[in-house]
């Protein structure tokens, strides 16, 4: 019962998007609160999605894999109050994931179980807004990406980066390696290594041993 409150009171504060009381009732008793760390995987490439998530608190990076080089490419960021659209697709239609997601700071989520998700979307018309809203808000994020690939300059690519990272954990001090951006990016760590240190000269970043501070 203790669970079930706590579930009913997250989701009044943090999703009001939510707002049918009768859908909140049934969250608390179908979703599970689960915990994890800096850097652990909530889902991996090729496997079967078994919850959606709904984000409590932390933050969640969604990563896509080059299928021929095997390289990844950060597609977005999943902040408190969010959810994973990709993840919808997947359950919908009983296929395997074509994308990452790994917490980036100690995170906690509502686990849905995805038998209830397409459920929901044909008895509440608050469920389907807030998931077509998602679709929504992500594919504008996806076009961002592309935008960035394709008309902008690593130097812009690496300030959008930062300054998404640092909105995303809500500091700016990042606990980030030159690889770690350079993965992300897919770009190499050198050219990542040089850029910080210019974007250091001209006052933009501090930099320390696997730390970076955003200035702006």
């Amino acid at each position: 019962m203790g669970t079930i409150n706590n579930i009913a009171q997250i989701l009044q504060t943090q999703f009001p998007q939510i707002s049918d009381r009768q859908l909140r009732e049934e969250i608390s008793e179908v979703g599970q609160l689960l915990h994890f760390g800096a850097g652990e995987t909530l889902l991996d490439y090729g496997n079967y999605v078994k919850m959606v998530p709904l984000i409590v608190k932390g933050s969640i990076k969604v990563s896509r894999e080059d299928e021929i080089e095997s390289k990844e490419l950060l597609l977005y960021f999943l902040n408190a109050g969010e959810t994973c659209s990709m993840s919808f697709t997947c359950c919908m239609m009983d296929k395997k994931s074509a994308i990452r997601t790994e917490a980036i700071e100690p995170t906690t989520i509502i686990g849905i179980p995805i038998k209830y998700v397409d459920l929901w979307m044909t008895k509440y018309t608050v469920w389907k807004n807030f998931v077509m809203r998602s679709y929504d808000n992500k594919m504008l994020e996806l076009v961002k990406v592309i935008d960035n690939i394709a008309f902008r300059g690593l130097d812009t690519r690496m300030k959008n980066f930062l300054q998404s990272l640092s909105e995303s954990t809500g500091s700016n001090i990042l606990s980030y390696t030159h690889q770690q951006i350079a993965d992300d990016l897919n770009v190499s760590r050198e050219a990542v290594s040089r850029l910080l240190k210019k974007m250091e000269n001209l006052g933009l970043v501090k930099l320390s041993r696997n730390q970076i501070t955003f200035l702006g």
